[in-house]
């Protein structure tokens, strides 16, 4: 399954993708910004979208909302990943569109986990006794 990872910084990207497609399940793609990020995703949906939300250009959040607003791809699922533990952000994450909301840095148990409960369709926070709620 092919997941477009919208992540400026190329040593989060190579973290991500070693993880993600040692199992060998998934193929990760990398895109620099929120602007190359919707063409890659528009021309060629992935299974799933993990978006940085600290991009340079448009913010995870404006790319988010758009991906949500397009008939294309608003029903391609999208993680978002950033640093920041403020609850506002994580909320507006979810309310853009966003399935689920890790924080950096990330247990890669959890990456792993999360990704495979959102691309199947479940909500991670169902999957394991005391998994953070979405919100």
């Amino acid at each position: 399954m092919r997941i477009v990872y919208v992540e400026d910084n190329p040593a989060n990207f190579v973290l991500v993708r070693k993880v993600l497609e040692g199992g060998g399940r998934y193929v990760v793609e990398q895109a620099a910004t929120g602007e190359e990020g919707l063409v890659r995703i528009l021309e060629a949906p992935p299974a799933l979208v993990l978006l940085d939300l600290d991009l340079p250009g448009m913010s995870g959040l404006e790319l988010a909302a758009i991906l949500g607003a397009d008939p294309r791809v608003r029903e391609i699922p999208i993680v978002a990943i950033s640093a920041s533990v403020m609850k506002e952000e994580r909320n507006q994450a979810l309310a853009a569109g966003c399935a689920w909301f890790l924080e950096k840095p990330f247990d890669i148990q959890e990456l792993r986990r999360v990704v495979a409960e959102v691309i199947a369709g479940r909500d991670p926070g169902d999957s394991s006794p005391g998994a953070p709620t979405p919100g």
